[in-house]
């Protein structure tokens, strides 16, 4: 199968074209992996760079990114039986006493889209939340996000508490959203700053080795 022709669906945003086409690799034999890997993945790159250029804006994304999902849905049963891999495990959420999360979700989705296995907590994640789902995914990335400046302090609270409990040096944090600075970010000692999704991607591709 041409696997160019699903990386043209998801770039279009044609979920019921690419449910089809996926359904189809899998009844062939095509294994789940190869599906994201030589498919998905390819598509959600160009998804990004048309963003980074703004070719594409953030409805465009979120109708790639439908489509992407609902790919996504038929292969990641498969992927866990088969035992095969992701690229890695990323935590991501909206801190605590925040409950903005447009921004939040489509980073999950395009991180989803790159191949990682994405464990999104939602919005108003306490500390301690984060840590735990970082421990029990064994997690490489968290990743943040913050659209008020009275809940930015929580970021590096929840940097702290990763600390205390000795996980600072197994997971690489990165934070985001509307008010969040790479000056803040280092000052609050995370490991990153991205300003939009696309970047976001981009940032925690170099971090993991993709």
């Amino acid at each position: 199968m041409n696997f160019q022709e699903l990386s043209e669906m998801v770039i279009v945003g044609d979920h019921i074209g690419a449910e089809a086409w996926t359904q189809k690799a899998l009844d062939s034999g095509i294994s789940a992996k190869t599906i994201i890997d030589d498919g998905l993945i390819p598509g959600m790159d160009e998804v990004g760079r048309r963003f980074r250029e703004n070719e594409y804006y953030m409805p465009d994304v979120l109708i790639s990114a439908r489509a992407m999902k609902i790919s996504m849905a038929l292969v990641r049963p498969l992927l866990a039986e088969s035992g095969e891999s992701t690229r890695g495990a990323v935590v991501i959420g909206t801190v605590q006493g925040d409950l903005h999360d447009i921004g939040k979700n489509l980073v999950g989705m395009m991180l989803e889209g790159a191949g990682y296995d994405v464990h999104d907590l939602g919005v108003d994640v306490s500390p301690e939340d984060f840590l735990k789902c970082v421990e029990e995914n064994e997690a490489g990335i968290l990743c943040m996000s913050a659209l008020l400046t009275t809940t930015m302090p929580m970021m590096e609270t929840t940097i702290k508490a990763a600390s205390e409990a000795e996980l600072r040096n197994k997971v690489k944090i990165l934070v985001g959203g509307a008010p969040v600075s790479d000056a803040f970010a280092v000052r609050i000692g995370a490991d990153g700053y991205a300003p939009d999704a696309a970047r976001a991607v981009d940032l925690v591709n170099s971090i993991m080795g993709g």
